[in-house]
Order: structure tokens, then sequence, then C-alpha cells
């Protein structure tokens, strides 16, 4: 009797720490869409020049893809995954409280850095976690469901967030998203740290030992699968970055003012493709495995970029738009999953996320600058032309170089207790 009870007992514990993961992905992204657009809207109001505006931005993002790996390398070593997610939530406050009260250059670009830097914690740290809590045979689950509570708490964010910016003003908007992270401070003390397994949490080789022993950063690319990997989400970035920004200048030049509209609805219609979505990619990448769903993923960003191509009607570009979120849900599932199979045993996941995170924004960056150039010179068609051939060079290595990476199951005879990932399974939560 006293057995069943301490087993209900830990059945419960990692379900409440799993239900406070949920909310953490909800909070996390309502606070970091306090950033989004309403950094360069505020920044204009006060009087600054587009080019100032433009460096501000610039700075945020080098300062991202400058600290990835260090993050990536942070993450594996620490052992408080939920307290380095509590300082980087602090500093996240920090910024958007110097965006909401201040506008000089200094202050501005000191809060952009942060806001660059702390992205690379946040969201390796996140999925670092979620391993973590559930091991790797439930993390295909896991992290649909952790995009489908991001993908609505952003939603949820922008809605209230774009009131508050026409009630009042855009400098409320960032002092309202600051307060965000008192709610997502206290649903990540509802997860219990010691349900978060170190070992797990980085991929580690011996998932017993506190400090395990790790495979050398080098291994990582002598794996042709981990090189496939990166350089296919490199030409992810490369593709499909630069999409939505073309679109919305065509729609500027078609409609005018009256494109605000039709760009808000090709933003919001993918979130919701993604809430939808993101569980079942998980589910499927469970049992079809990754590759198919990797291959489907891809091949929506030229299927796309073709189609607008081909016509600039409103209400078919919102309806191509939606393959935007069939994107964003396998590829938000896979990276993380894959990079977790290919990392299982070397104690270097974070690491691995790290230098994706990396090569990922290096291609966004040269996405929109490469697809501007062309633009200018032969127009919006070929621009989109060009974006379609290399979303397809994306799909080509992964077939020509990526195998399945989805771990074979391992036999157990029959009478043999399942694995505590399994275990841990039976106490998961409905949304």
């Amino acid at each position: 009797m006293l057995t069943r009870s301490l087993a209900s007992r830990d059945t419960a514990r990692p379900a409440e720490s799993l239900k406070a993961l949920d909310w953490l992905n909800f909070f996390l992204a309502a606070l970091l869409m306090g950033f989004g657009p309403f950094v360069a809207v505020n920044l204009a109001e006060n009087g600054w020049a587009p080019e100032s505006i433009g460096t501000v931005l610039t700075i945020s993002g080098l300062a991202g893809l400058i600290t990835q790996v260090p993050a990536g390398e942070l993450i594996d070593i620490i052992g408080s995954k939920r307290a380095l997610v509590a300082a980087a939530t602090v500093a996240v406050a920090l910024a958007l409280t110097i965006f909401g009260l201040r506008s000089d250059f200094v202050s501005v670009a000191g809060a952009a850095i942060i806001q660059g830097g702390v992205g690379s914690v946040l969201g390796p740290s996140i999925a670092a976690i979620s391993l973590g809590l559930v091991g790797h045979e439930a993390l295909a689950e896991r992290l649909g469901r952790n995009q489908r509570f991001a993908s609505i708490g952003g939603l949820s964010a922008a809605a209230i967030m774009g009131g508050i910016g026409d009630l009042l003003s855009t400098r409320d908007i960032f002092l309202v998203a600051a307060a965000l992270a008192m709610p997502l401070l206290w649903v990540l003390l509802r997860i219990d740290g010691a349900d978060i397994h170190f070992g797990r949490s980085c991929g580690a080789p011996d998932h017993h030992e506190t400090k395990p022993n790790r495979s050398s950063r080098r291994s990582l690319f002598k794996d042709v699968r981990f090189l496939a990997f990166v350089t296919c989400l490199f030409l992810f970035q490369l593709a499909n970055a630069a999409i939505l920004p073309q679109v919305g200048e065509q729609l500027a030049r078609s409609e005018g003012h009256q494109s605000s509209l039709s760009i808000s609805v090709l933003i919001v219609i993918p979130q919701i493709a993604v809430a939808m979505l993101a569980p079942w990619a998980g589910r499927i990448a469970a049992t079809w495995g990754r590759r198919p769903l990797l291959l489907l993923g891809l091949a929506a960003v030229p299927i796309r970029s073709g189609l607008f191509a081909l016509t600039t009607d409103p209400i078919l570009l919102v309806i191509i738009q939606t393959l935007d979120g069939f994107s964003g849900a396998t590829l938000g599932v896979l990276t993380a999953l894959i990079l977790a199979d290919l990392t299982n045993g070397t104690g270097r996941f974070n690491l691995a996320q790290g230098l994706v995170g990396t090569f990922s924004g290096v291609g966004a960056s040269l996405s929109t600058l490469i697809t501007g150039a062309v633009t200018q010179r032969f127009g919006y068609a070929v621009g989109f032309v060009s974006l379609t051939a290399v979303g397809l060079l994306a799909v080509v290595i992964v077939w020509e170089f990526m195998p399945e990476t989805k771990p074979t199951p391992v036999s157990r005879p029959s009478g043999v207790p399942g694995s505590d990932q399994e275990q841990l399974q039976s106490g998961r939560v409905g949304f």
C-alpha cells in the first residue's frame, strides 16, 4: 500500500512539472512578443532615423549570433537550467523596461544587446529542460506541446499588445510585456528541479553522473548527418526569411495603406496553423520517423515561394501563407528532436543547438540582404524564384545525405518494467 502511494506521488510530481512547462512556453512567447515589430515602431515615434533604427536592430541580431555557441556550452555545463532561465527572464524584463522608458542611443543599444544575448539562452534552455524532464523517447510529443503553447502565448500577447498600443502608447507595450516576467517566474518555480535529469538534459553518455564525460566538440563536425542537417537549416532560413518581407513590400506597393490588415493576417495565420499542427507533428515524428516530416516541412518553402511568384491576389496570398505554419510546426519540433537524436550519448546537445542557431541566424540575415538585391534589379517574381531554388536545394541535401535519425526501439523481455521515459509519459497532462 505504501509502495503504491509513493509511486502515485512520483508520477504526479513530474506531471505537475510538465503542466508548468506548458505555461512556461506560453508566458515566454508572450514576453518575447514585447520585442517583435514594436521596437522599430517605438523608435520611429521617438524621432529616430531609419538608419539609426537599422543599426540598433543589427546590434541585437549580431549579439544573438555571437552568443549562440557560448550559450550552448553554458547550458550543457550548468546544473540548474531553471536558474539560467530565471536570470535570462529578468534580463529580458530589464531590456523591455529600458525600451519603454528610455530613447537615447546608449540605453537602447544596451537593451538591444541584452535582447539578442538572452535570446540565445532561452530557447535552447527550454529544449534542454524538456529533454531532462521526459527523456529522449518522449521528446517528440513534448516538443509539439511546447510549440502549441508558445504559439498560443504569442498570439494572445500580440492581440493584447496591439490593443494597448492603440488605446495607450507604444511605450506602454514594453512595460506590460516586462510585467509578464512575474507569472513566467512563478510557473518556472512550479517545475521541480529534481525532475530535470541533468544527464538527459545535455544528451550525456552516462545518464546517472552529475558530471558525465562528453565527446569532443570536433566529433560533431565529423558526423556527416549533423553537417547535412546544419546545411539544410542554413538553406531553409536563406530561402524562408525573406519571403514574408517580400510579400509585405508587394502589398504595400499595390494596396498602399490598406496593406496593414493583409500583412497582419499573413503573420497571424501561420501562428494559428502552428498551434494546431505542432502536436500532430510531434506524434508523426515519433511514429513515422523524422526524415519524412523533415522533407515535407522543407518542401513547403519552395512551393510557397513559387506560388507567391505567380500571384499578388491578397486572398490567395493568405491561403498560400498557411504553408508557413506547416513549415514552422514541423521544423519547430524537428530541429531540437533531430539534434537530440544526433547527439545522444555525446553530452553536446546544447552546443549543437548553439551551432545550428548560429548558422540559421546567418542564413536568415543573408536571405533578406541577397533577395532584396535580386528583387531590386530583376523584380519580385525573380526574387521569389531564387528563393524557390534555394529551398529546393535544402530538400535535395536532406534526400541525398540525411538518413533517418529516429533511434531503433530496444526490445525488452516481458515483465521487465518500462523505461523511466515511458513511466513519465503515463503522467502527461492534457491540453
